[in-house]
This record gives C-alpha cells, sequence and structure tokens, in this order.
C-alpha cells in the first residue's frame, strides 16, 4: 500500500498525520508512506525525525484584509495553491498512492485537489470543532471526512461522507507512564511544563517570562520546562534575563523552542499550561495531564475556547482567557494545583475519561477500506 499524508503549517496538523503513519506501518510492515508540507514551516523538522521522506510546496495562507499588501498575499498564495497542484501530480504519477490523507495546512489543499482530479480516494481530517478553510474546500470531493467532534457534522454539505472518530495521537501519550517518563528524563520532584504551540504565543512568551522572576521569589518550587516558539526563541529568554533571572544557570528552569519529546515531558509532568488547540488536547487527555488552558483569542470562530470549555466542564482542566491571564494570576493558580495532589488525581483520571483512544486505529481502518477501491 501506497500512502500519502499532506499536512503542514502547526504541529497541531503534523502530529496526528505522523500518528496515523506510525500506526499504518505497524499493520503493513510493507507500506510506503510520503509526506506533502509547506516550504519553510514546521514539518521540515517533524517529518524527517519521525522517519518518514517529506516533499515540500511553496505555500502561504490567506489574508482576510482589502489593502494592497493583502491583495498580492492573496495573489500569491492562488499561485502557490495552481504551482503546487501541478506538482503533486507529477508526485503521484511517480509515487501512485492508493489514498491520499489531509490533515489540515497550506500544502493540504492542492496534494487533495490533484489527488481528487486524478481519482484517487481522499481523506480528510478535521480536528477542530469549526472546520478550517482547507477542509471546507476539500471536502466537497473527498471521499471520507472525518471530524474529531461530532457537532461538526452539520458544516459539511455532504454528512453521508462524515464521520467522527476523535483526535489521533501517538500511542507514548496513553501507554508512557509518569515514572518511566520521569526516568527517562532524568526528572524528580514537582515538574510544570509550559507550551503554547509550535510557533508560540507572544504574550503568553511574556507572561511566562515575568512567571519566572515570582519562581525564583519563591526559590523555584518546581522543576519548570518551557518552549518559546519559533516567534519567540531569540527574545523570551533575553526577557527572562532582563527580569533577573539567570534560567541558563539555574537547573530548575528548562527553556527551548521546541519539546521534540513531549509524550514523555507531558507524561513526566505535574501540571501543563498550553493553548487549547483540538491537537493539544487530545494529548492532554491522552496522557491525563492537569492542565491551565489559556485559549488563543486568535483563531477562526473562538474554537479554542470551545475545546478548552468541553475538558473544563468534564472536570479536567482550568480555564483562565488570555485578557485575563496576569502573571501573579498564573502562578497562584499552578501553586494551588502543585499542592492539591488528590485533585490532580480526578483531573488525570477525568482527562482519560473524555479522549477517545480508539481515534488512529479507526482511521487506519477507514483508509485500509479506500485503498480497496
Amino acid at each position: 500500500m501506497n500512502l500519502i499524508f499532506t499536512c503542514g503549517g502547526t504541529a497541531g496538523h503534523i502530529n496526528p498525520a505522523i500518528a496515523v503513519a506510525n500506526r499504518m506501518v505497524e499493520r503493513d510492515p510493507n507500506c510506503k508512506i510520503l509526506f506533502i508540507g509547506a516550504v519553510g514551516h514546521m514539518e521540515e523538522k517533524l517529518v524527517p525525525q519521525a522517519g518518514y521522506e517529506l516533499k515540500c510546496l511553496p505555500g502561504s495562507g490567506l489574508s482576510r484584509g482589502k489593502n494592497l499588501a493583502a491583495i498580492k498575499k492573496n495573489l500569491y498564495a492562488v499561485k502557490c495553491v495552481l504551482d503546487g497542484v501541478r506538482q503533486c501530480k507529477a508526485i503521484f504519477r511517480d509515487f501512485q498512492p492508493d489514498v491520499v490523507i489531509g490533515t489540515g495546512g497550506y500544502a493540504s489543499f492542492p496534494a487533495l485537489y490533484a489527488a481528487q482530479s486524478m481519482g484517487i480516494p481522499t481523506c480528510v481530517h478535521e480536528s477542530n470543532a469549526v472546520p478550517g478553510v482547507t477542509t471546507k474546500l476539500a471536502a466537497n470531493k473527498a471521499s471520507r471526512v472525518l471530524v474529531a467532534f461530532a457537532e461538526s457534522a452539520g458544516y459539511y454539505r455532504h454528512p453521508e461522507k462524515v464521520e467522527t472518530v476523535g483526535m489521533p495521537v501517538r500511542k507514548e501519550f496513553i501507554f508512557l507512564h509518569k515514572e518511566e517518563a520521569r526516568k527517562e528524563l532524568g526528572l524528580e520532584g514537582k515538574i510544570l511544563v509550559s507550551a503554547f504551540g509550535s510557533q508560540g504565543a507572544k504574550v503568553m512568551n511574556e507572561t511566562v517570562a515575568d512567571m519566572m522572576a515570582l519562581e525564583q521569589k519563591d526559590g523555584f518550587p518546581f522543576h519548570h520546562i518551557h518552549a518559546t516558539g519559533s516567534f519567540g526563541k531569540e527574545w523570551m529568554p533575553r526577557r527572562v534575563k532582563d527580569n533577573g533571572v539567570d534560567w541558563e544557570k539555574c537547573p530548575k528552569l528548562d527553556i527551548r523552542e521546541y519539546i521534540y519529546d513531549m509524550p514523555a515531558v507531558m507524561a513526566a509532568a505535574d501540571v501543563i499550561i498550553a493553548r487549547a488547540g483540538s491537537a493539544t488536547c487530545n494529548e492532554i487527555g491522552a496522557s491525563g495531564t492537569p492542565c491551565i488552558l489559556i485559549p488563543s483569542p486568535n483563531v477562526t470562530n473562538n474554537h479554542q475556547e470551545k475545546n478548552a470549555r468541553l475538558l473544563e466542564e468534564g472536570g479536567g482542566a482550568v480555564v483562565i482567557l488570555e485578557k485575563d491571564c496576569t502573571p501573579e494570576k498564573l502562578y497562584e493558580q499552578v501553586k494551588y494545583l502543585m499542592d492539591q495532589e488528590d485533585l490532580r488525581r480526578q483531573m488525570s483520571q477525568k482527562l482519560h475519561a473524555m479522549v477517545r483512544l480508539d481515534s488512529t486505529e479507526r482511521i487506519c481502518d477507514i483508509v485500509e477500506e479506500l485503498s480497496k477501491r
């Protein structure tokens, strides 16, 4: 079986595709897999690191603005799509895929469109409750549309193609236990993790940088691992130093651009602070790590807050809106959870109960069904 996964832009699009690819290879060691992504994005790091071949297309997001710069950006985006479709058709003629699976991102639409025009079965997975632009465009001619939330079905013209499968996560998030993860990482004591996506979030990086000064005043009561994201890797550590915290010489602070071993780090953590993208929420749920979620206010239809509220209502998360999230308030919430071992245990149990753990298996079943066409 030959499979192409098309995804990119953020880890939330890439990691679910990698989870499915890994399981397909376990099912069929002879399965050949190729990823198609966009130039200059996280897939260029994450996909090769996972052991898969990647071909990258030029890509650009759309702008909702009406000024000259926005028009130029949109014209360039259209050119990238047209060029991408041509490149994908050439790739498909050489690779001969049985199925093309899209999980979102700049490269997904040209790859899915090219496959559909060539009669190749396509499968689209939408991770958020409200579908993104790529999913909406590709869903009409897709062989199957897979969604993480049952409420999403009403957004599609062909509900008969839609199936609720949940969100695929790598099996390490499900099966890696806290003691095993801590031994692997060489960590002990209380552990806090904070991460706000592969690109990072400026406001939240500022908040965490200022919170580290409060941690220093308290004598660093826990080990803190923080991912700055690509946009914060230069200035965020400088801000921590400007606040009087020499983090490079502090064994309790670990600041890095991206947490590549997130399954182990999340399993080891007592508390995680994060955004509320669907992939993140499902990884947190699978690992059962008590969380403080600060939804991004800069997303379509406020879908991150909707995701976060689902976990909050289920008893597995504390939600703080970004506009209310001061360093002091965030630190007080972290300290409260760190002091409440019984509460953390209950939150962990409730998180496990909320996540559909057979999502990856169900998607693999569907991909195999499509391959037989």
